[in-house]
């Protein structure tokens, strides 16, 4: 397995990795090809792949405000999980996010990913069952 940065002729294979891995995208706000080039030339470091054979088999993004680093949309084809790929991607995107800076590392987990919930949990990762988390959003698709 190959990790490397991912630029935006990669964007067909993100989705292809969050089409397969079953999580939601917003293709025409967030997550369209012209919001993941912006966020992509923002800081191309936080995107991060795991190839084999040239073939993108999984993916996470990093992002950061200016309290702490955040891990997002972290996704592994269904025929690779469980073999410690999304652990990798974890391990290398902490490393730069510590690299700027950051001692506050955090992620949101929708109910009923148990899978991710263990991965996180066993990576020291601690979880507060008294924050409720709110968002305000211009519409659906952001």
């Amino acid at each position: 397995m190959e990790l490397r940065t991912l630029a935006p002729k990669d964007y067909d294979a993100i989705i292809d990795i969050w089409n397969r891995a079953g999580l939601p995208f917003k293709p025409i706000g967030r997550d369209s090809l012209e919001e993941i080039i912006r966020q992509i030339e923002l800081d191309p470091e936080m995107f991060l792949g795991a190839f084999e054979d040239s073939q993108m088999i999984g993916m996470i993004m990093g992002s950061y405000d200016s309290r702490k680093g955040w891990l997002n949309r972290l996704a592994v084809v269904p025929e690779h999980q469980g073999k410690g790929i999304a652990r990798v991607l974890v391990e290398e995107m902490e490393k730069r996010l510590k690299a700027k800076g950051f001692r506050i590392i955090a992620t949101l987990i929708e109910d009923g990913h148990e899978a991710s919930m263990a991965l996180f949990k066993k990576a020291g990762y601690v979880v507060h069952d008294d924050i409720t988390y709110l968002t305000k959003r211009e519409d659906s698709d952001v």
